[in-house]
């Protein structure tokens, strides 16, 4: 079990990266992202499913990984980026366009951690760890959609 959650907290190891772990997070989730809509062109409601899913294992795997890693917000643990990406795309039309800008706006929101983003961090657990990534998703959605419309 231990093996299996080091794989899917870290993204299939991109957490390991040496620089850069959240960034490198965030890029493997929006080509995952790129990926499952370049394919198989998925609905809005099925973002949303897939969105609600990816932050459940991100909580659960998260909260484990605290005593694997030994710490109280392990680096490695990058699947929190991979959810956030996903916040950040959630119901935005897919394009190359919206999905780079969604990366750097997840980024800035990540690392500045404005407005509640901060608050979110200090949640207990796997549920810190995800939902401040979670918050900074939504800010940058909601820039995005204000870009669009």
């Amino acid at each position: 079990m231990m093996f299996f959650n080091k794989l899917v907290s870290t993204f299939f190891y991109v957490g390991f990266l040496p620089k850069l772990p959240g960034t490198f997070g965030t890029l493997a989730g929006a080509i995952l992202y790129f990926f499952i809509n370049s394919v198989y062109y998925p609905t809005h409601t099925i973002m949303f499913v897939i969105t609600i899913a990816i932050i459940i294992v991100s909580v659960v795997t998260s909260h484990y990984s605290i005593e694997i890693f030994d710490s109280e917000d392990p680096l490695c643990v990058v699947i929190d980026e991979v959810a956030g990406i996903f916040v950040a795309m959630l119901f935005i039309p897919f394009s190359i366009t919206n999905l780079v800008i969604a990366f750097f706006l997840f980024r800035l929101f990540d690392v500045w951690k404005p407005l509640f983003v901060r608050t979110l961090e200090r949640l207990p657990g796997g549920l810190g760890i995800t939902m401040d990534d979670v918050g900074a998703g939504l800010i940058s959605n909601l820039l995005i959609q204000i870009m669009i419309y």
